[in-house]
C-alpha cells in the first residue's frame, strides 16, 4: 500500500505575472543589508556593495542572482546572502543583487551581470537559474559563475549540490516518531491514534523530490504505519498557498508538517499556530529566522547554501576558482543538518533524539542508503 496520501487540487497557484523585467544591477555604495524585498511577493530588486569591516581587502566584485521568492524569506535565499555578506567581512569583497520575481528574469539578469564586465564572480542561486545559465554561460566563456542546487557542465561553471535528502530523512525519522506518541510542547501538541504527517513542497520537480522521497524513507524508517500526507503549491512565493495546503493537513489529523516551499512555508507555521500542530522548517534553523513561530517549529532541516556561497567566492580570492567542478555537501560535509528547534527542541524526547543520532551516523558510515526519488517509494 502507497503509504502516501496526495491532497489535491488545494492550496495551488502558479508564479504571480510580472508586467515586464525592468531593470538590472545597479551599482549603490549604502553598505546596506540590501534586503528591500518584502519576500519575493513585489519582485524588488535592490543593489548592495559591501567590503568594509574584514581583516581582508579585495579588488573581488559579486554579482547575485537570487532565487524567486526574494530575500526575507527566513530560508533559501536569506542564508545565500549570509554567505556573501560573510565573505564581505573576511576578504573584503563587494556584492550587488537582484531578486527576480519570475523565473523567465533569470536569463536577462544574469546577462546584465556578464555584459557590464564588472564581476569576477556570478552567484545563481536555485536550480531553476539551470536552464538560463546554460545559455548564458558558454556565451561569457570569461566570466565565473557559480550555481546552487543544480549543475552546469561548463568550464566556466561551479556547480554546488547538496544532500537534502539524508537531511530530510533525519527530520522524517523524528516526526514519525513523534506523531506516535502523545506529545506536547509549546502552542502543539500529537494526536497519536491517528499517527499522520505530512510535507508541503514548493515547485514539483527532481530537486524538492529529494526533499520528499528523503522525509517519506525517514518516517518509514519510524514506522510504516504512519501516513504521509504530499501536497506541492507550485511555487515558492504564495504564503496563502501553503497556509491552505497545511491547513487542509492539519485540519485531517495530521500532527507534523515538514516544508520545502520557500516563502510560501511560512503559511504552514501559521497553519499550525492556529491548529495547534507542530512544523518543521528548512535551509535555515527557521526557529530563529521565523521566531513568531518558534512555537510550533520542531526542527528544521539546515542547509547550508552560504558555505557554498563562500566557498565559491573563497575561491576566486585564491585564484582557485575551480570551474567545470560539482561539489556535494551532504552529511558529511555538513552541509545539510537537522537542527532542532529554538524553543521546543529541549522538550522532543531523548529516545527520539538519540534515534536520531544514531541514523545520522548509519546514513555517513553508508549503512543507509537514502532514495532521492519520492517515485521509488510508491
Amino acid at each position: 500500500m502507497d503509504r502516501r496520501t496526495f491532497i489535491k487540487g488545494t492550496g495551488v497557484a502558479g508564479i504571480a505575472g510580472l508586467a515586464g523585467c525592468t531593470g538590472g544591477p545597479e551599482e549603490s555604495g549604502d553598505g546596506g543589508d540590501g534586503n528591500q524585498s518584502d519576500g519575493g511577493a513585489g519582485g524588488n530588486q535592490s543593489g548592495n556593495e559591501s567590503g568594509g569591516g574584514g581583516s581582508a581587502s579585495s579588488d573581488i566584485n559579486v554579482g547575485m542572482v537570487y532565487a524567486t521568492g526574494g530575500l526575507g524569506d527566513g530560508s533559501f535565499n536569506d542564508q545565500a546572502q549570509t554567505g556573501v555578506q560573510q565573505a564581505g567581512d573576511d576578504f573584503g569583497v563587494s556584492h550587488n543583487e537582484v531578486q527576480p520575481s519570475e523565473v523567465n528574469e533569470f536569463e536577462t539578469f544574469q546577462q546584465q551581470f556578464a555584459q557590464s564586465g564588472n564581476y569576477d564572480l556570478i552567484c545563481c542561486i536555485g536550480f531553476l537559474q539551470k536552464e538560463a545559465l546554460a545559455s548564458n554561460a558558454p556565451e561569457y566563456p570569461d566570466q565565473n559563475f557559480m550555481l546552487v542546487d543544480e549543475v552546469v557542465e561548463e568550464p566556466n561553471v561551479a556547480s554546488y549540490v547538496f544532500g537534502e535528502e539524508q537531511g530530510s530523512f533525519l527530520v522524517g525519522q523524528m516526526a514519525g516518531l513523534l506523531t506516535q506518541q502523545q506529545f506536547s510542547a509549546g502552542a502543539g501538541e500529537t494526536v497519536p491514534d491517528q499517527s499522520k504527517v505530512g510535507f508541503v513542497g514548493g515547485v514539483e520537480g527532481d530537486l524538492i523530490g529529494k526533499f520528499e522521497a528523503g522525509y517519506r524513507a525517514g518516517v518509514a524508517e519510524a514506522s510504516e504505519d504512519v501516513e504521509v500526507q504530499v501536497s506541492y503549491v507550485g511555487n515558492f512565493n504564495d504564503t496563502q498557498a501553503g497556509n491552505e495546503a497545511a491547513t487542509a493537513m492539519y485540519n485531517d489529523g495530521v500532527d507534523i508538517v515538514y516544508h520545502a516551499a520557500g516563502n510560501a512555508g511560512t503559511g504552514v507555521f501559521q497553519a499550525a499556530q492556529d491548529t495547534g500542530k507542530f512544523a518543521i522548517g528548512v535551509d535555515q534553523d527557521q526557529s530563529l529566522t521565523k521566531s513568531g513561530y518558534a512555537n510550533v517549529i520542531l526542527a528544521s532541516m539546515v542547509k547550508r547554501v552560504d558555505t557554498a556561497v563562500y566557498t565559491s567566492i573563497e575561491n576566486v580570492v585564491n585564484d582557485s576558482f575551480g570551474g567545470g567542478s560539482t561539489t556535494t555537501l551532504g552529511l558529511e560535509q555538513e552541509g545539510v543538518a537537522a537542527v532542532y528547534g529554538d524553543q521546543l527542541g529541549s522538550e522532543i524526547p531523548e529516545e527520539v533524539k538519540s534515534s536520531v543520532d544514531e541514523t545520522r551516523q548509519a546514513i555517513i558510515d553508508g549503512e543507509i542508503s537514502v532514495p532521492t526519488d519520492p517515485s521509488s517509494l510508491n
